[in-house]
């Protein structure tokens, strides 16, 4: 029985990896500040859970539990090196003001730099954030709400 739900975490996170698997790269991006290191992160991050796939209790999102294994990782390896660069813009995307908005972004506190890519890139909800970055779901509404208000003032001083 334990076996086969093991089989069955391992099937969605292979499932996962492969639907989702440039998202968390350009996540771990923003961490580590470099692509080879992000990819490394989100490979480390995908075999951890693997690894551990029997420690998921079931409580919450499996996603949630993945986002937290590579998170940490990216963050490891952005110890080691700290440098963020902020993930290029998907092709085709408008490029008009994106350069300010990056920057101010790449300026924001970790915890609120996080917040905004797993809500805006990784299209987290509050609670699958908490959960991979093991706040309550008020600390990041809180945090999500002073990035915004961060990222507001900047660029209004910016256009003023």
């Amino acid at each position: 029985m334990f076996a086969m739900a093991r089989s069955r975490v391992w099937l969605e996170i292979e499932e996962l990896y492969r639907s989702r698997l440039s998202v968390f790269v350009r996540v771990a991006r923003a961490v580590t500040g470099e692509r080879e290191m992000a990819l490394e992160a989100v490979q480390d991050g995908f075999a951890d859970a693997l690894r551990h796939a029997g420690d998921w209790d079931g409580r919450g999102a499996l996603e949630a539990w993945v986002w937290r294994c590579v998170v940490n990782r990216a963050r490891k390896a952005a110890r080691a090196r700290p440098r963020l660069v902020f993930p290029a813009a998907s092709k085709g995307a408008d490029e008009s003001g994106t350069d300010e908005l990056r920057a101010r972004i790449a300026e924001l506190p970790e915890r609120q730099r996080l917040v905004v890519f797993l809500r805006y890139f990784a299209d987290l909800d509050y609670r699958e954030i908490s959960e991979v970055l093991g706040v309550q779901v008020g600390t990041v509404s809180a945090t999500l709400h002073a990035a915004h208000l961060t990222l507001r003032n900047a660029l209004e001083e910016v256009s003023a």
